[in-house]
């Protein structure tokens, strides 16, 4: 499964690749009169953004988008990242108290959602035959599984959430963060970029196992991260992070859509 230090350490904490200011822009017009030249008044200024960021170096910034990151209240995570060689995918919007959204592994999916406190997991039939699989159940007891679970969501208590749990849960995906701060340390900031229509600056970390982390820093209002890229190493993946601070709204499914796992035997 994937873990919340997956996606926010592995795939988060680093150094940099940084900022290209745009600068201001002045011309002179002339007009003739006669066999004279004369400069016409009008000169136009446009005046670059402020650069939030100014005086920092890559280390302070990407503390301060740690910190800006951990206070949001809400987040919105679109990603794919490799677990034992395994690409995985994650769509999920979370809250303190919400989540909903989709997990993929294996070509398989799984929708995931929190509601009034309680987790509830409904998979395709491909993705309950590789859970069978992956706890060394046989082909069959896969697809028993996924017949006994088609078209139903999977109640899930803390007892088997296990780390499910922290990714659908926003303290949970906060939590290892900042928990090593080396992560985000000996960084370099390289030239601006846009994410999703909103400037950031990029900060990279080159890292001794031969990866590099990317992190992409919201330029305008909080320093949210808006995206980390890691390449090179064992675990390849690109998070994109959105929606801060916007509330997650979540039903709890119909009782009659649910199978609770306690009451299987």
């Amino acid at each position: 499964m994937v873990a919340n230090r997956k996606i926010w350490v592995a795939a988060m904490v680093c150094a940099a690749t940084v900022v290209g200011v745009t600068g201001c822009s002045k011309s002179d017009d002339t007009k003739a009169k006669g066999d004279k030249k004369e400069p016409v008044a009008s000169a136009t200024t446009t005046q670059a953004p402020v650069d939030p960021f100014k005086g920092l170096d890559a280390d302070a910034i990407a503390d301060r988008a740690v910190q800006a990151t951990k206070g949001a209240t809400s987040v919105h995570v679109v990603g794919d990242t490799t677990d034992d060689g395994d690409k995985m995918t994650l769509d999920l919007a979370v809250d303190s108290k919400s989540c909903t959204g989709k997990m993929g592994m294996k070509d398989a999916t799984a929708d995931l959602l929190k509601a009034d406190g309680t987790m509830y997991m409904k998979g395709d039939e491909k993705f309950w035959q590789v859970i069978a699989g992956g706890e060394g159940g046989s082909a069959e007891e896969g697809q028993a599984l996924a017949e006994l679970l088609k078209g139903r969501w999977m109640k899930m208590s803390k007892a088997n959430a296990g780390e499910m749990a922290d990714l659908c849960d926003l303290n949970g995906l906060m939590k290892d963060i900042d928990k090593d701060k080396s992560e985000h340390k000996g960084m370099t900031k390289g030239p601006d970029a846009v994410v999703d229509g909103k400037p950031a600056v990029t900060l990279t970390k080159k890292k001794s196992t031969g990866e590099t982390t990317t992190m992409y820093v919201a330029k305008e209002g909080q320093p949210f991260i808006l995206k980390v890229v890691d390449v090179g190493g064992d675990d390849p993946g690109t998070f994109v992070f959105s929606e801060y601070n916007k509330p997650v709204t979540a039903t709890a499914p119909p009782a009659d859509q649910v199978m609770d796992p306690e009451k299987l035997g």
